[in-house]
């Protein structure tokens, strides 16, 4: 699963998934510039404490070179200044393309879209359709300079979703997933590869801080959101962009829209704790069907 060599740029670098795909490209070896617009010298709107400098130190401590780029990919100016940078430092060259902006975690609300607050709802859009749309004109150009280039739409869902029940999240991440789908036969023009990725019942900084966790003892949230038991690290989906990253023969995936769980199936790659979750099987079987999780035996799907 050797990346070295290679140069991966990941947008919304600062946390969560974005975070941990970029330290796992990293561990394989890659050169990773890591963008975000959280630093050291001021935070973004959302006011959370990560940053990008701490993702390329992480990048670094796991074998990569990780190379911070403040920016805000709503912006094109910003983002032509982390093209320069990537011209720059690595003489223009791009293999791996992750696209991982979001930005709406304040914004997501949990009633009928007509009682939502419609500047919310907005914003949600602009920091994450408006987002992936300007980096993908300003980035795709070089990942297609050479063949063989990689581009990871990442989502919240694959083709088996239902409605989350919230529109405007739902129209954002059914965005998402479509541009990974779709831009196969752009970039299938020049021998690269698009696909969208989704992790499954994610343990992120905000999810631990919601329950009230940390990773250490996250499986006291279990009480409160039996499902939880199904959680995986960011790690998981990490894994599973470098494991696709490395796949000489990837381009069979092409315009599809994939998954933690069904890149590891493939792959064979588990968690850092050595589980595999199944997200996409448990919850074909217990969520969807409306199972009581509290009688499943969680070990059969992890």
């Amino acid at each position: 699963m050797s990346l070295r060599g290679k140069v991966a740029a990941v947008t919304g670098a600062t946390r969560g998934a974005g975070r941990a795909i970029a330290v796992e490209l990293g561990a394989a070896g890659a050169t990773v510039f890591v963008g975000g617009r959280s630093t050291r010298a001021g935070r973004s709107p959302i006011g959370r404490p990560e940053t990008i400098e701490e993702t390329a130190e992480l990048v670094d401590a796991a074998g990569g070179r990780g190379i911070p780029v403040r920016c805000d990919f709503t912006v094109p100016a910003d983002v032509d200044a982390f093209r320069a940078r990537i011209e720059a430092e690595a003489d223009g060259r791009l293999d791996v393309l992750v696209d991982d902006v979001w930005g709406g975690e304040s914004d997501v609300e949990f009633v009928p879209f007509w009682e939502q607050d419609l500047e919310k709802q907005l914003r949600m859009w602009r920091n994450s359709v408006q987002a992936h749309l300007v980096a993908l004109h300003r980035l795709v150009p070089l990942l297609i300079a050479r063949p063989g280039g990689l581009l990871v739409e990442v989502t919240d869902g694959d083709e088996e979703t239902p409605y989350s029940g919230m529109l405007a999240y739902d129209a954002v991440k059914a965005t998402i997933r479509r541009f990974g789908q779709v831009l196969a036969q752009d970039l299938g023009k020049h021998g690269a590869t698009s696909v969208a990725v989704t992790p499954g019942f994610l343990r992120s900084e905000q999810m631990l801080e919601h329950f009230g966790v940390t990773e250490e003892n996250w499986r006291d949230a279990i009480a409160r959101e039996p499902h939880y038991a199904m959680s995986e690290t960011p790690r998981y989906v990490g894994r599973a962009v470098a494991a696709l990253a490395a796949d000489p023969d990837r381009n069979r995936f092409t315009g599809r829209s994939l998954a933690s769980w069904t890149l590891m199936r493939e792959y064979g790659f588990t968690d850092v704790d050595g589980s595999r979750p199944d997200w996409g099987r448990y919850y074909a079987d217990v969520v969807r069907p409306e199972v009581d999780p509290t009688t499943v035996d969680v070990a059969r799907y992890r």
